[in-house]
């Protein structure tokens, strides 16, 4: 068992076994008989190694076992199988976190994720999607207003949002995935916030629309549309822009991603994909947003990243019941002792002054 967790968390690091021995100052003979069980490392050797991999060494001693189930990425281009395996290897070590501290509480403080009823059997065209995001938003009771933290939105309804800072380019933006029959949705830790909502977004229509598109209809359009109606229902689409547009300003457009979380891009989509913009008129602010460089990088303020709070809201819980210890809540936050408990104390003279 432990060389399989010593064998996680190198994938996790994305590191070579050449790689981590240098870090840990053991050979990679050795490491490499740790992984295959062939050889059991000394308290010591845990101790380096668990320096190295940036884990505490209880990481090495759990024995929980699971794994994601059909991961679905959300990706650019071919990844990478190494960053892959990082990816998921990171994942794994948060979920694990995630359900061992799911297991010290005494009733299920996530409820569990069902799809809404009311949506159609069947979508037939990439049109039906707007009524698939907006029957969602309705069982949800999210109206047709912007929604200010898509995370928590999420959360609430149990799914959980985790984030990895193992990115690669634009290679990835997320991926979904269930364990143990819970919904987790995974997104890139360094994007702007708006990316982030829109893979949210995107991986919720993958899960929305699974056997339920027609066979003509790809995916990921589909996806992409739900994402898109979903922030934005057509509503609000057509109650900001006017039914016909035949150019939309940069200024108008930066207001609306500050408002709505949706990229520039993004609404440019959403007044094509609803004919407020011609595909003539689509195709000409497009190109005009290529060439000042604006399709990559757009030239207003970065939307406010996501931010999972579930987690750390449970831990403090946990605490708070007497469940856990400090060192306990520390191993969980992945967070040096002295900083978990120097932000426990700034909990609690919040709490304080409030009362």
């Amino acid at each position: 068992m432990i060389g399989e967790r010593i064998n996680q968390a190198r994938k996790a690091a994305g590191l070579s076994l050449r790689a981590l021995a240098e870090k840990a100052g053991i050979s990679a003979m050795a490491i490499s008989k740790y992984e295959t069980g062939k050889s059991t490392p000394s308290s010591g050797v845990l101790l380096s190694l668990a320096k190295a991999l940036e884990v505490p060494v209880e990481y090495f001693l759990r024995t929980a076992k699971i794994k994601l189930h059909e991961p679905e990425y959300r990706k650019h281009q071919k990844l990478p199988r190494k960053l892959q395996t990082r990816i998921e290897g990171d994942v794994l070590e948060q979920v694990e976190r995630f359900f061992e501290l799911m297991d010290l509480l005494p009733s299920g403080p996530i409820s569990r994720f069902r799809i809404p009823e009311g949506l159609p059997d069947r979508v037939h065209a990439y049109d039906d999607v707007e009524g698939a995001a907006e029957a969602v938003r309705s069982a949800w009771d999210l109206g047709s207003n912007p929604i200010p933290d898509l995370t928590d939105t999420f959360e609430e309804r149990g799914i959980i949002v985790l984030q990895t800072a193992a990115l690669h380019e634009n290679a990835f933006d997320g991926l979904a995935a269930t364990v143990n029959d819970v919904l987790v949705i995974v997104v890139g830790m360094g994007w702007p916030g708006d990316r982030q909502r829109f893979t949210l977004a995107h991986e919720l229509g993958h899960l929305i629309l699974k056997d339920r598109l027609a066979a003509e209809l790809d995916k990921e359009r589909a996806a992409n549309r739900f994402a898109g109606a979903f922030l934005v229902p057509r509503r609000e689409v057509l109650k900001e822009l006017g039914e016909r547009r035949t150019w939309l300003e940069p200024g108008e457009l930066c207001a609306l991603k500050k408002t709505y979380g949706l990229s520039m891009g993004g609404w440019l989509h959403r007044a094509r994909d609803l004919g407020v913009l011609s595909a003539a008129g689509y195709l000409k602010m497009y190109q005009f947003f290529g060439a000042h460089g604006w399709v990559k990088n757009e030239p207003c303020d970065e939307y406010p990243r996501e931010e999972p709070k579930l987690f750390q809201q449970l831990v403090f819980r946990a605490l708070g019941e007497d469940l856990i210890g400090e060192s306990k809540g520390a191993e969980l936050l992945r967070k040096p002792l002295k900083e978990f408990i120097a932000l426990r104390n700034l909990k609690r003279a919040a709490s304080t002054r409030h009362q």
